[in-house]
């Protein structure tokens, strides 16, 4: 009997400890009941702990009660769009046909449609004029992270509406006294639109290892983009999948982008006369459409020969600094914030990094990842919230403030680009003493010039028309050109190094270097309008087929010497 007694009480005392020594939860910790965000991104751990707990806590002073954020991370940008586009799709499919209207076999492909077509305005008004937890919506409530293009081309579909009915507002993109503190538009590239809005900013480049580079004899580091197609960095560069990657899909588009303006300036057109030309297309000379056409070609062999340098092509653009910081690689094309990230968390203390980032010489502009709100919002007002925070100052000073530091993030440097202009020199008085009031703070010199974020988007002028349009198609040519036919594209490229070089094998560049012609001839021009026509299965499977077929052959001409 007292033996079962004491069981007992030992059960008791045991259920009991959790209540005897639990502690009320600290003031602003979230509890069931409390506001929750759910986040869609691209974005890593670091960025997502930080904003999350500097938005619960910005929330928690401002309306009372903190807020738990659900991040649901599917990927990169790319599948983060694939996924929307269902989402949306099958939502968008169940709602209208309950209320009536007819939903055809290409219905997903109307509603999408940038402007409605004529046999399907109806239902494409009827998406739009959506916007409702409880009619059309993934489920989510905004979208944060990944380039400006996917942004765009949800914008462009419907998945996101503009966040305020009424305008932004005040002090957002302007202070109380008119000055700038968000750009619309920076030399070319579009920093907030409609419904999508820039966060903070990037340049793409190059890192290096410079142990590696001794070891294979280069003397200078790689400073353009003409570099890396050196053949001494046969296998030696760390390359990611941009097809996986809107960011490097970007990086890869500037490297072509660079091409077409030095094949326009060679041509002799200044900035003045591309300008010119740019607002009046129809008049301009024809020397300057075959410049664009010459500094395209260019720049997708330029892609081609750095890809037929590569050591692999990763799924994961995170894997490049690492392995190029490890020494696996010696150098390889990296975002800006992730080759000086790796670059100090690869340096022992106290002594010198044993890899270096550059932003390649005229090779790069600056570009806006943004953040958008997601149509049928489960919380609207809160992820218009979140919207003003990321934007606002407190959210701003976390992307480059130091660890620990009054405002700054708790844990992690993140060390990114604010997209704000009063964290930068100004020719303004109130916004640069704003910027060197926070210069104690930044984890990286943003005051300086070569990291000036608005100096560096100042010097590369970027011409939409040139390579906005080809963005999606030149993804699917790296993948054929340089990664379902890597085997025979090295093994090719092997061969004209071994045997004189590119100089010497005429024949053989003449086949490495051929663009395919089926479906049709691939040029500048009907990579945008004739492709557009075509399925892309056809096209990833002809264009496979074609590279293969062409390395070999180029193989074969550099064996006969």
């Amino acid at each position: 009997m007292l033996k079962n007694l004491a069981i007992v009480l030992l059960a008791a005392g045991v259920v009991a400890l959790p209540f005897v020594f639990h502690r009320a939860p600290p003031q602003g910790e979230w509890r069931p009941g409390d506001p929750e965000l759910i986040v869609v991104t691209p974005h890593n751990e670091a960025i997502r702990q930080e904003f999350a707990e500097g938005f619960s806590a910005w929330h928690h002073e401002r309306y009372g009660k903190p807020v738990r954020v659900d991040w649901r991370v599917i990927g990169g940008t790319t599948e983060i769009m694939r996924y929307l586009a269902a989402e949306y799709g099958a939502s968008a499919r169940r709602f209208l046909r309950a209320q009536g209207h007819d939903w055809p076999a290409n219905g997903a492909e109307i509603i999408f449609a940038a402007k409605p077509a004529p046999d399907g305005e109806t239902l494409w008004r009827a998406f739009r004029a959506s916007d409702a937890p409880d009619e059309i919506s993934c489920q989510m409530d905004v979208f944060f992270g990944g380039g400006e293009y996917d942004h765009q081309k949800a914008q462009r579909q419907g998945l996101t509406v503009p966040a305020w009915k009424g305008g932004p507002p005040a002090g957002l993109f302007e202070d109380a006294e008119g000055r700038v503190l968000i750009p619309k538009a920076v030399n070319g590239e579009v920093w907030r639109g409609e419904a999508f809005y820039g966060t903070v900013l990037s340049a793409f480049g190059i890192c290096y290892n410079k142990d590696r580079l001794a070891d294979l004899g280069i003397a200078a580091p790689p400073r353009t983009w003409e570099d890396l197609a050196d053949a001494r960095y046969f296998g030696q560069l760390a390359l990611a999948d941009p097809t996986k990657s809107g960011s490097v899909a970007k990086a890869f588009e500037m490297i072509v982008h660079a091409q077409c303006a030095k094949a326009v300036a060679a041509a002799g057109f200044t900035r003045e006369a591309i300008a010119a030309h740019e607002a009046a297309v129809k008049d301009a000379p024809p020397a300057y459409h075959a410049a664009i056409e010459q500094g395209w070609v260019d720049g997708v062999n330029l892609l081609r020969r750095i890809g037929a340098n590569a050591l692999y092509f990763s799924d994961s653009s995170s894997k490049v600094p690492v392995d190029v910081s490890m020494g696996v690689a010696a150098a390889g094309i990296a975002i800006d914030f992730m080759g000086r990230f790796q670059s100090e968390m690869s340096t022992p203390h106290g002594q010198e990094p044993v890899m270096e980032y550059v932003n390649p010489e005229a090779g790069s502009s600056m570009t806006a990842d943004p953040l958008s709100l997601l149509r049928g919002a489960p919380s609207r007002e809160l992820a218009v919230r979140f919207i003003e925070f990321v934007l606002g100052e407190d959210g701003q000073k976390l992307w480059n403030y130091k660890a620990g530091a009054p405002g700054g993030p708790r844990r992690f440097a993140l060390r990114r680009l604010p997209i704000r202009r009063d964290f930068y020199p100004s020719a303004d008085p109130v916004q640069h003493a704003i910027a060197e009031a926070r210069r104690e703070h930044l984890s990286d010199p943003l005051l300086q010039p070569d990291v000036d974020a608005y100096r560096l988007a100042e010097a590369f002028r970027y011409e939409p028309r040139w390579t906005t349009a080809h963005f999606g198609i030149q993804r699917d040519l790296v993948r054929c050109m340089c990664m379902d036919s890597a085997e025979e594209l090295t093994a090719a490229w092997a061969v004209i190094l071994r045997n004189g070089g590119p100089g010497a094998n005429p024949e053989a560049m003449r086949h490495l270097e051929a663009l395919p012609d089926a479906p049709l001839p691939l040029t500048w021009e009907s990579a945008v309008g004739g492709y557009a026509k075509v399925p892309r299965m056809d096209i990833l499977r002809e264009w496979t087929a074609f590279f293969r077929r062409q390395y070999r052959i180029a193989e074969q001409e550099a064996s006969k010497k």
